[in-house]
């Protein structure tokens, strides 16, 4: 019979919610028999838990922006304040998990929220666990947070990030680069003509895309000030997100920019990412990687809080992205991205599927 698959997410912007649903089409598409539940993992923690975990981001991404470079440091990076608060992660939401597994009886788990992924890796390690866990890891950096000791296997996004994960969870951790994070239609075949003609935009000329993430985060108005500057830049993409607020200030403080045009949240990435020839992104992670996948150049800019200030130093250590500090840097950054054109988009063709691995853990349990 074919296995039942539980996959946790976290509802917190959409960083992990849309890895876990397209894992789940991934499964489908390969055995439709498949069993899935996808479960929201922050109220399964506990209520302490899911309050910091769906309350803090409302405050930290916006107004005390410091406050997440402290508690990222506190939680993920300082080692001795690391094991304390995991600890205390376990404490609290073991619990929850265990008696989510008990009802809902897997074949193996799959986890896409760091917070669930260290309690899983901590019980599977107590042998209170007995079905496969494994961790889908949607950073370049910052493994500390993302990988834990005791998980099966650790699914990546970017071939860069396995000896970091190796680090934390062991140099014979099982680590593998795959596909499935991200919408299919990220690796079909777009020409950039054709989306910008769907999407209304200028048939010629350079054209930015400006995102702030599910979030809507950072430094967007800036961005499109800057990119406003820059000479053969003939249409500039707010792509907003979630935030309603910044979207109608963007509209109004542009409204008598024809070359400015701001949009909420879209279901429509991959033609967006085909038709623009840069993308200016605050919050790192899978956008960066749909835009690399796209050929589209990347720059990380307007949000270097926490875990996007480590991966900012990956992308520029691995040459994945442009990361500007300031809006100079911003300027010259756009103006060499423009300047090489779009990049090639073979890198990550031919990976295995995530879905393969979590089929291949359920049959050898």
């Amino acid at each position: 019979m074919p296995p039942r698959v539980l996959i946790l997410t976290a509802s917190v912007g959409e960083g992990h919610d849309r890895p876990a649903l397209h894992l789940a089409d991934q499964l489908r598409a390969e055995q439709p028999g498949v069993e899935i539940d996808v479960v929201d993992s922050l109220p399964v923690l506990g209520r302490a838990i899911s309050l910091v975990g769906q309350g803090a981001p409302r405050i930290v991404f916006y107004r005390g922006q410091w406050l997440w470079d402290l508690g990222f440091w506190f939680f993920a990076v300082a080692p001795p304040t690391r094991s304390l608060t995991q600890r205390a992660l376990t404490l609290f939401g073991a619990p929850g998990l265990l008696k989510l597994l008990a009802d809902l009886e897997p074949d193996v788990v799959v986890s896409v929220f760091p917070p669930a992924t260290e309690v899983l890796g901590r019980l599977k390690r107590a042998g209170k666990i007995a079905v496969p866990v494994l961790a889908g890891i949607t950073d370049l950096a910052a493994m500390h947070y993302w990988a834990s000791r005791g998980i099966d296997v650790h699914l990546v996004t970017h071939p860069e990030s396995i000896d970091e994960v190796r680090v934390v969870a062991g140099g014979q951790a099982s680590v593998h680069t795959v596909s499935g994070f991200v919408a299919p239609a990220f690796s079909e075949p777009q020409d950039a003509q054709a989306a910008r003609t769907r999407l209304g935009l200028p048939a010629a000329g350079k054209i930015v895309l400006v995102s702030g993430g599910g979030w809507g985060v950072g430094d967007v108005r800036g961005a499109v000030n800057e990119a406003l500057t820059v000479a053969g830049v003939l249409q500039i993409v707010c792509l907003c997100g979630r935030n309603d607020a910044l979207r109608d200030d963007l509209a109004a403080r542009f409204l008598d920019e024809p070359r400015v045009r701001v949009e909420g949240f879209t279901e429509v990435m991959p033609e967006w990412l085909a038709a623009g020839d840069v993308l200016v992104h605050s919050t790192g992670g899978l956008t960066v990687l749909e835009a690399i996948m796209r050929g589209c150049r990347p720059i990380s800019y307007g949000w270097g809080r926490g875990h996007v200030r480590l991966n900012n130093a990956a992308f520029r250590e691995h040459g994945l992205a442009e990361v500007a500090r300031t809006r100079g840097e911003l300027h010259a950054a756009l103006v060499a991205a423009l300047a090489r054109g779009r990049a090639d988009q073979s890198g990550l063709a031919g990976l295995p599927s995530a879905a393969s691995f979590v089929f291949a853990a359920a049959d050898a349990r």
